[in-house]
């Protein structure tokens, strides 16, 4: 016989309740996502109509600005879009940053922001717009941290207007378009700055915590350069947030620990992984990140004593392989047209924001974000000032989100407080001379739109004086004066960018602006015409064949290919590969490990990103690092990895990094990889193809 247990009362209204509290779970979950997204469409309840729609529009106008042209940079750095290229046919070179998907070297980086780049990659397939787009979604995300970031203290004009002031920085406009690490460390820096700021206001750990991640993350962008703004935030929180000191310096402690888990679980997994069964670290003598991190992505950069530079040396107040340093440096010829057309603004309003708030209570949050940002600019201005070692104008796109917070903060603040003349004359002020400092920088292209930097000037000051009386003239008259101000101050950085947005930039060293806008001391001042471009990707018209235009290339793009002693056609830029070249390499190509080997990674990128097939780049980035060995290349080929070894990397970098004077020419990787040629050379059959000069390894001279 069946029985059957029928439930008891209780266990059904037990089940109703649990169905019941299901339910409400549910209409919960759909109100949060409800509101999520009207805070998403309509901005805070306190925003004014327009805030939003506003926000909106001019996120979607940056991203477009920035995706517009975009594909006219080709591969752009062909060193970094070789290793987006092997991640995205192996996961191992991709964690990695394996410049092949063999897994012979990796960049002189780590590769966090590779990764990215390599997933696109890998669902879109190689290309251009598959490469770069991830890029220009960081400026759009920036731009909207930003904006958040600065709106959470003060009105939704400010958040705009640093928006704007960030989204019109020419270097900003060329490195968020760009395959360099700087526009995902920027982006970094800017959530570490908006998750203090949020920790700040009543205290919580948890925002310290997300910005001990950021860090980390940051750091495994671009190393210790993640870390120039953290003495700044440390202290502001320290001193200024809520809660007892023993409270703050422990979340501080915490943060710490955090950011050293969210950056060095990658640098423990790479020290204890097998040398043998990874790539060798690129930008290292010893195959060491450690040593990597410390020495040739580190204090060497400060000091100038770079194992495994390209130059360094220079010299305070001095002019050195990378330029003239010194207080100077961020508004001088070679850097001041990139980054430094608000700079000067920036820094006035930093001081009349911390004047006015200075006697605000200690937790008050508008005087620590003065504090905030200020101490992020002036740590990372004072770093790239006085670094001896490399330094690269499109290294000041760090200080673009900071300039332009305080810009819109300080704008805000003193717009306020306008009916008080000091706050007004401060205003005027600073519109006065941010319009004469755009005249000078104007004044470095006297040929670039010559009337330009005289209506500036003209319309600036002007604009200066009306602001400045706008406590005692009529409304209308100060809402005209403050606009002129505002077109006065933004049209200068306006003009570079959009001559920026128009151009297409490669190679290693690029920079932003029309031509002429940037000249670099030590290297020299000349580029010469070259660079990578995709199947299919045209050179823009109107082109001037076999000239130079100071450092715009004959085929409309930026280059990156100094005119210099011993020559370095090869180190910055990617190889120009002929299609019978090409087809030489292919052939038989998945028969061997690597399809070709050559000296310096930007000659192997330009071979690997036209066939699609790993080739070695021996000595990494420029042939110095002792990697493969000469006992090791002699296995490979006695083994059949390698199919050819494509000539003239050694001489056109002049013997390693050393033949631009001084760095790693003495050092032994110079001269693993003289051996391996002159080896090759020696034992091999020659052939040749166009101009370009190729060793059969599956040949012997014997």
């Amino acid at each position: 016989m069946t029985f059957r247990i029928l439930p008891g009362r209780d266990d059904t209204l037990g089940g109703r309740d649990d169905v019941i509290r299901d339910r409400d779970a549910r209409l919960r979950g759909r109100d949060r996502i409800l509101r999520g997204r009207d805070r998403i469409l309509r901005g805070r309840d306190d925003d004014p109509r327009w805030a939003r729609p506003a926000l909106l529009g001019l996120l979607l106008a940056v991203g477009l600005a920035y995706l517009w042209n975009l594909s006219a940079s080709g591969y752009a750095n062909s060193f970094y879009s070789a290793a987006v290229q092997a991640g995205s046919q192996s996961w191992k070179a991709m964690f990695f940053g394996s410049l092949d998907s063999a897994g012979a070297i990796t960049v002189d980086k780590p590769p966090a922001s590779l990764w990215p780049m390599a997933l696109s990659v890998r669902i879109f397939g190689l290309s251009s717009w598959a490469i770069l787009v991830p890029q220009v979604l960081m400026g759009v995300a920036t731009a909207g941290v930003l904006y958040a970031a600065v709106r959470r203290r003060f009105s939704a004009g400010a958040g705009l207007l640093s928006v704007v002031v960030f989204a019109l920085t020419p270097v900003a406009a060329l490195m968020f378009r760009f395959n360099n690490p700087d526009a995902l460390l920027a982006l970094l820096m800017t959530v570490t700055v908006y998750c203090v700021l949020r920790a700040m206001e009543h205290g919580r750990t948890k925002w310290l915590v997300w910005a001990g991640v950021a860090i980390g993350l940051a750091f495994l962008t671009k190393t210790l350069q993640a870390f120039l703004i953290l003495p700044a935030l440390a202290v502001v929180y320290g001193v200024f947030a809520p809660g007892r000191p023993l409270r703050r310096i422990g979340q501080l402690l915490l943060s710490g620990a955090v950011t050293v888990v969210a950056g060095g679980w990658w640098v423990a997994v790479v020290e204890l992984w097998p040398k043998s069964s990874r790539p060798y670290i690129g930008g290292s003598q010893t195959n060491s990140f450690l040593e990597l991190t410390f020495g040739y992505n580190g204090l060497g950069r400060i000091s100038g004593d770079e194992t495994g530079s390209v130059g360094g040396g220079g010299t305070r107040g001095g002019a050195g392989h990378w330029g003239s340093t010194g207080l100077g440096r961020m508004f001088g010829a070679e850097v001041g047209s990139q980054v430094s057309w608000l700079l000067p603004a920036a820094l006035l309003l930093l001081v009349a924001g911390v004047v006015i708030t200075w006697r605000a209570g200690r937790t008050d949050t508008a005087r620590a974000a003065f504090l905030a940002w200020g101490g992020s600019l002036i740590m990372s201005m004072a770093v790239f000032s006085f670094m001896a070692g490399i330094f690269h104008q499109y290294y000041t796109v760090a200080l673009a989100p900071y300039a332009a917070a305080l810009v819109g903060m300080g704008v805000s603040v003193l717009w306020q407080e306008r009916a008080r003349f000091a706050a007004s004359a401060t205003l005027g002020l600073t519109v006065a001379v941010t319009a004469v400092w755009s005249y000078v920088l104007l004044g470095r292209t006297p040929d670039y739109v010559p009337w330009l930097r005289w209506a500036i000037l003209v319309g600036g000051v002007v604009a200066g004086l009306g602001v400045a009386l706008a406590g005692r003239v009529n409304r209308q008259l100060t809402l005209g004066a403050a606009g002129l101000g505002l077109a006065a101050a933004l049209a200068g950085p306006a003009a570079y960018t959009v001559s920026t947005l128009g151009t297409g930039h490669n190679g290693s060293i690029v920079t932003a602006g029309p031509a002429g806008a940037s000249m670099r001391g030590g290297f020299g001042g000349g580029f010469r015409a070259g660079g990578m471009r995709p199947p299919g990707v045209q050179a823009p018209p109107n082109t001037l064949k076999g000239r130079t235009l100071n450092n715009r290339t004959p085929n409309g793009l930026r280059n990156s290919r100094h005119t210099m002693g011993g020559g370095m056609s090869g180190l910055l830029d990617g190889a120009r590969v002929s299609a019978k070249a090409k087809a030489l390499v292919a052939a038989n190509a998945d028969h061997y490990t690597w399809a070709a080997a050559t000296v310096g990674a930007q000659n192997a990128a330009g071979y690997q990103l036209s066939t699609g097939k790993p080739v070695m780049a021996i000595g990494g980035f420029n042939g110095s690092d002792p990697s493969p060995t000469l006992a090791q290349f002699k296995r490979y080929v006695e083994d059949g990895r390698i199919h050819y070894f494509i000539a003239g990397g050694r001489d056109r970098m002049g013997g390693g990094r050393g033949g631009t004077g001084g760095g790693r020419g003495g050092r032994s990787g110079a001269g693993t990889a003289a051996s391996i040629q002159a080896w090759v050379e020696k034992n091999y059959t020659k052939v040749t193809v166009g101009t370009a000069t190729f060793y059969d390894l599956t040949r012997p001279t014997a």
